[in-house]
């Protein structure tokens, strides 16, 4: 473990984040851990979502808003005829549909590049969004439906990647502050069967790929010259950047 003194850490650390943590159990574990009180991360992931999550260590949360902006890719599965509360696999279950009977992968192609180019996304009422210094989900949790504002998003690729009734794969290319769980939900809706969310995996962030992640069990065992290693010095990811 890293010497309870340590505050010479500083960078980037990118986790492949488990299922069931959120965001912030990744970045208090790691705070915990490293000794490092100025931690951070750059772009939430739900719980049941596994996948690049950027961690930012030292004078490196200075760019947090920078990282944030970036594109994100990400891969996984809707499952289609049943919609839950939150869009997702989280959710309570709220309406089941069949699904049309000549339904194939072709129609479900044409439906997901309806959503490519900019439109208007409305946060779900899960989310952490917050609304007058409230996240959504906690009025969602007392059934309340709250007002809130669409906002512009823009999608540069929805690729289905493998359909097997009821459910399908798909490979997504979007902008920040996009609610993948929303487009799956939407794309049911466009399809008159219903769908929600039920696995989502980040595998890009702008330029960093998950393929240069860690997991977080693998970083859990290494020393502060180990964990030294990992870091990408802040340059490597904003290069225009200057501490």
């Amino acid at each position: 473990m890293p010497n309870p003194r340590n505050s010479d850490l500083e960078g980037i650390l990118l986790v492949d984040k488990p299922k069931e943590w959120t965001s912030h159990d990744v970045v208090a574990k790691l705070r915990n851990y490293l000794k490092v009180k100025k931690t951070g991360h750059a772009g939430t992931l739900d719980p049941m979502a596994t996948g690049l999550l950027i961690i930012m260590i030292g004078k490196a949360t200075k760019v947090s808003q920078y990282l944030m902006s970036q594109d994100k890719i990400y891969t996984g599965t809707v499952l289609l005829g049943i919609k839950t509360d939150s869009q997702d696999a989280d959710g309570q279950v709220i309406e089941e549909r069949p699904l049309p009977e000549d339904l194939e992968a072709a129609t479900i192609q044409s439906t997901l590049n309806t959503f490519k180019g900019d439109q208007y996304q409305l946060p779900p009422m899960f989310s952490a969004k917050k609304i007058n210094g409230q996240p959504l989900y906690k009025q969602a949790r007392k059934g309340k439906e709250v007002e809130r504002e669409p906002r512009i998003i823009n999608v540069t690729s929805f690729q289905l990647t493998h359909y097997e009734s009821p459910s399908f794969d798909f490979k997504v290319h979007c902008s920040k502050g996009t609610y993948v769980r929303t487009l799956a939900h939407d794309t049911g809706e466009k399809l008159q069967c219903g769908a929600h969310l039920s696995a989502l995996r980040r595998t890009a962030i702008g330029s960093m790929k998950i393929d240069q992640a860690h997991t977080l069990d693998k970083i859990l065992t290494l020393s502060e010259n180990e964990i030294k290693e990992l870091l990408l010095p802040v340059y490597k990811a904003v290069p225009s950047y200057v501490l």
